[in-house]
């Protein structure tokens, strides 16, 4: 019987075995070899044809994984909200008096804790031993050790959620510190760097700093507002995220602005941190990185239509008056049209302002009369170009058409000194192209047909006194542009300075620095931007050298003292005399050291000085327009003694966190 070796394969032919080869036996060998060789090449060739004809490979897996994802942070979707529930509380909120407090009732309760500076008659009547170490110290050495955390710490990010931490610890403390060190630690509590935070909020978010206030509850809205922990608040900021600063729509994530705001009218106006109320109203967003980010706080989906808007502004308006009567509301941050709109829309049935388009055009207003009065350029003689055309670019040039008629100008020779210039170039009437309400106030009809789709193009067209920006674009104002605006100004005659104010915040957004604004005007610009900038200094020779001091038209100059003077004055609303008095107030609050430096505003250190005098000419606007409520004979006491009394009066009403 033969025998047979395994086969290689099925389709192999076995051959009998043998002890030397044959030459069948070799040919056979070459012949299974090339089938193998074959073989193996058909089903690499069609592995190759397999993948190609793989309908998943052509298929975007990423995408789809991205949709799947997103789909699932869609809680909202499927759902058709036409009405709207209200919460039904069990209790209402219950406040423990200061007075009762004990033990961890006090540590955990900011307004009340001192850390270490309870003296030990405090420490026994308060159930305080043992709870904080034995040693006692007062604010000076409290305020020390504060800063060295602050000055270790890498980021102005880490620098400001230290400083966060301390304000809902100790808040006597934490304001002690901001108003001691101005200059320091407000660009950390506020601009620049609230809008860092802003753009990070919902992944810094460690307690509840504010009111979140939904569209999806806002039948409850009255509920909300009882169940804040601090009653009858006095001042409250309120924005919808939907044009914080430069930033654009950040949603539930501006609320950092409302929450930093309101620190600053404690800082700079000792309005009490408990009077003050926080708000964001949520309305959803449209920031796709919003949306897309898991971690985000706010509504997951986009923004209703403007009238449903609306209609949940007009609810929030009634429900807070109804709640806080006598509160003051500060609309903060919210897109150009609702800003103009609801500003319209409120003004004259409640105790509101918006400090975008009256705090910025008052702020501005306040720096132009001081800059007019160093540039050497006649009243008579100012034209003004402004780059940007939104809310705030269009608030300030109407505060600085009422300085002109307040001047003896009507109110069209007023306005025929500014030029505005929008993405689209100089914004005029025959334009082609639809223009926002607000714009058409300014919108120029003397153009005769011309079209300047530049900067450039306006200021050699207009040949200006004056540049201020309001873009939120980083370097808009570029050499040729500041150079030729320190042409036209030269042109005029010898001793004529231009001003320039690149306002854009944060810094990232300013139209160019202080530097650049000093090089290219050959140290002559009057200078004012919304972020602070450092001092420069250019050195003349091997030991003389010349420094210039920047300007810093901060909002903190005025709506701290328009929020006091209107609370104070118990306005019934908040009048345009009452705003314009703020920025004639605010020009008037330099000291001779500021005006030798050739300022046009407070150092930042004097900030506390600058809102008394604003809350106190503010309170004379509102008493002359007839919206004060205080007492008539109270008013008679201050004509009898002036000022001084009056000064005092404001300064026994306002918080000074001693401790």
């Amino acid at each position: 019987m033969a025998s047979y070796a395994p086969s290689a394969s099925s389709s192999d032919i076995s051959t009998p075995r043998s002890t030397s080869p044959s030459s069948s036996s070799v040919a056979s060998a070459r012949s299974s070899h090339s089938s193998i060789s074959t073989s193996k090449r058909m089903s690499i060739s069609s592995s190759r044809r397999i993948s190609a004809a793989n309908p998943m490979s052509s298929v975007d897996i990423a995408a789809i994984e991205e949709a799947m994802r997103m789909a699932n942070l869609d809680t909202l979707r499927g759902y058709q909200q036409k009405t709207y529930g209200e919460v039904k509380q069990f209790a209402e909120t219950q406040y423990l008096s200061q007075n009762q407090a004990l033990g961890y009732q006090v540590i955990n309760e900011p307004m009340w804790n001192k850390g270490l500076s309870f003296t030990p008659e405090q420490r026994i009547a308060k159930n305080l031993t043992g709870l904080i170490p034995h040693v006692m110290e007062d604010s000076g050495k409290q305020c020390e050790r504060a800063l060295k955390m602050i000055r270790t710490r890498q980021t102005n990010i880490d620098r400001y959620l230290y400083l966060s931490s301390l304000k809902y610890q100790n808040a006597d403390l934490f304001y002690r510190l901001l108003i001691d060190n101005a200059k320091e630690l407000m660009p950390l509590v506020y601009t620049p760097t609230i809008g860092d935070v802003c753009l990070q909020y919902s992944t810094l978010y460690t307690r509840p700093e504010a009111l979140y206030i939904s569209i999806k509850q806002r039948k409850s809205i009255k509920t909300i507002l009882k169940n804040w922990p601090y009653p009858n608040p006095e001042i409250c900021v309120v924005t919808d995220g939907s044009r914080i600063l430069g930033l654009g729509d950040l949603g539930v994530n501006g609320v950092g602005i409302p929450i930093g705001k309101l620190a600053l009218y404690t800082a700079a106006a000792g309005i009490h941190p408990d009077k003050t109320l926080p708000i964001v109203l949520d309305c959803g967003t449209a920031n796709e990185a919003n949306l897309k980010d898991p971690l985000y706080l706010g509504l997951r989906s986009k923004r209703p239509s403007v009238a449903e808007q609306q209609e949940f502004m007009d609810e929030f308006m009634t429900a807070a008056a109804e709640v806080y009567p006598e509160m003051v509301v500060q609309f903060e941050d919210f897109e150009s049209e609702k800003a103009f709109n609801y500003l319209d829309r409120y003004r004259n049935k409640y105790k509101c302002f918006n400090d975008d388009i009256q705090g910025t055009g008052a702020v501005v207003l306040g720096g132009y009369i001081g800059a007019v009065n160093l540039s050497g350029v006649p009243l008579e003689e100012q034209r003004l170009v402004f780059m940007g055309a939104g809310s705030a670019g269009v608030g300030v040039a109407k505060q600085l058409v009422e300085y002109y008629t307040k001047r003896g100008l009507s109110e069209q020779a007023a306005k025929d000194k500014f030029w505005l210039v929008d993405t689209k170039g100089l914004v005029t009437k025959d334009r082609g192209d639809k223009l926002a309400e607000h714009k058409k106030y300014f919108a120029r009809g003397d153009n005769n047909g011309l079209q300047f789709k530049s900067l450039e193009e306006v200021i050699e067209y207009v040949k200006p006194t004056a540049l201020v920006g309001l873009t939120a674009t980083f370097g808009v104002f570029t050499e040729s542009v500041v150079r030729a605006l320190k042409a036209s100004v030269d042109a005029g005659g010898l001793g004529r300075r231009p001003i320039l104010f690149p306002l854009s915040n944060p810094l990232t957004k300013a139209e160019c620095t202080f530097e650049q604004a000093v090089t290219w005007t050959d140290g002559t610009v009057i200078f004012a931007s919304g972020s602070p900038f450092s001092q420069f200094t250019i050195k003349l020779g091997s030991d003389q050298a010349i420094t210039y001091y920047p300007n810093q038209g901060n909002n903190v100059y005025v709506f701290p003292g328009i929020g006091l003077g209107a609370i104070l004055a118990k306005a019934t609303r908040v009048t345009d005399n009452m705003i314009y008095t703020s920025a004639a107030a605010l020009a008037g609050s330099l000291n001779a050291e500021e005006v030798h430096k050739g300022l046009i505003y407070p150092r930042i250190e004097r900030v506390r000085d600058a809102s008394v005098i604003v809350a106190r000419e503010v309170m004379k606007a509102a008493r002359r327009d007839g919206v004060s409520a205080l007492p008539e004979e109270q008013w008679l006491t201050w004509e009898e003694w002036g000022d001084p009394a009056l000064d005092k009066y404001i300064k026994e009403h306002i918080y000074d966190p001693a401790l």
